[in-house]
């Protein structure tokens, strides 16, 4: 791409000539994410995960709807200075977004990446921001338990085993403004994407979700390192969107029959987010509000702090649905890796 402010680079990534600034963010999680070991970092945390609502897809609404209230508080913006909205969710049609931020009046560019979400909106919203589009945009994403599990599952009520390779959807929504100009207050930059692409092994239980994504990060993380050049060494940390503990095993030995181990810098949020001892979540955690409310909550304040300078931030996602699952298909997967570095003096 000719001009200023983009470079594609091999087959599948981007350079931002021109950096973006994610200026604020925000998370907001139920009470069980609350109670893991992140939870005194996030920026809220609900009583209940009816968050006052009486449906769980309204309390998932609320929760975009306050994540980005909270983001743009954050960063002293109001809703009419964001240009654009970048957002998603899980339920069908995306309702738990287009009722949750309908009342901002922002133009809204709809996503869907299954629980790469986060990634593909940071993607879509940096690139609208470096290439002169807009001053200032804000992505949020969101998840429910208890959506996610009527929507893609059983009803709660059937009380249904679940195995071991089960994960458990976060309930949270992750807000962020990004901005072509830096903020007194900005966390981090983002200075590239490497999008990823479809990825089918032919799996086809939908209870180990980790498994049926695990070859699409491996893709898009071997594809980033050859169109970067770059090896894992670079980045302080490698962190994936919800793979669990099935999922991280598969990805770190596909990924060392490439050629890269990054089992020394490798983070998944799914494994961050719950305590696998204590709150019985089995392989981790899952969703799109899952990779979200960890970068908005830890990821982001490491590298805001300086603890951290580079981070390849990878959201993982099964792309499936009740109708493709009922009809015998397969779960393929996808992944989107965005590079979020420190901010310079």
């Amino acid at each position: 791409m000719s001009g200023d402010t983009l470079c594609t680079l091999g087959s599948q990534s981007v350079k931002l000539r021109r950096e973006v600034y994610i200026n604020a963010s925000a998370s907001i999680v139920g009470k069980k994410e609350g109670e893991g070991p992140l939870g005194l970092l996030f920026d809220m945390v609900g009583e209940d995960d009816m968050f006052g609502c009486e449906t769980w897809e309204e309390a998932e609404s609320s929760l975009q709807k306050d994540a980005v209230y909270m983001a743009l508080g954050k960063a002293g913006k109001k809703p009419e200075d964001m240009r654009y909205i970048f957002a998603g969710d899980l339920l069908g049609q995306s309702i738990a977004t287009s009722f949750g931020i309908m009342n901002y009046g922002i133009p809204l560019l709809g996503v869907y990446g299954a629980c790469s979400t986060c990634g593909e909106a940071l993607t879509l919203g940096a690139m609208a921001v470096s290439g002169g589009f807009a001053e200032n945009v804000v992505c949020v994403t969101s998840s429910h338990f208890a959506s996610a599990e009527k929507e893609f599952r059983f009803p709660l009520g059937y009380g249904s085993q679940r195995p071991l390779s089960a994960t458990w959807t976060v309930t949270g929504s992750g807000a962020f403004v990004l901005g072509r100009e830096k903020e007194e207050a900005a966390l981090a930059r983002v200075t590239g994407m490497t999008v990823g692409k479809i990825v089918d092994f032919g799996l086809k239980d939908s209870l180990n979700m980790g498994a049926c994504m695990a070859p699409a990060a491996a893709s898009t993380i071997a594809a980033h390192f050859i169109d970067y050049n770059s090896q894992p060494e670079d980045y302080d940390k490698i962190v994936t969107g919800d793979l669990g503990s099935v999922g991280q095993r598969i990805l770190l030995d596909l990924l060392r029959d490439k050629g890269y181990d990054i089992s020394d810098r490798h983070m998944d949020c799914g494994l961050e987010i719950f305590d696998a001892d204590s709150q019985d979540t089995h392989a981790g955690g899952s969703g799109c509000g899952c990779s979200a409310v960890t970068l908005s909550a830890y990821i982001l304040k490491q590298l805001a702090q300086k603890n951290w300078k580079k981070v390849l931030f990878v959201p993982t996602g099964a792309l499936l649905s009740k109708t493709s699952f009922n009809e015998g298909q397969t779960v393929p997967g996808i992944a989107h890796a965005v590079v979020l570095e420190e901010v310079l003096a």
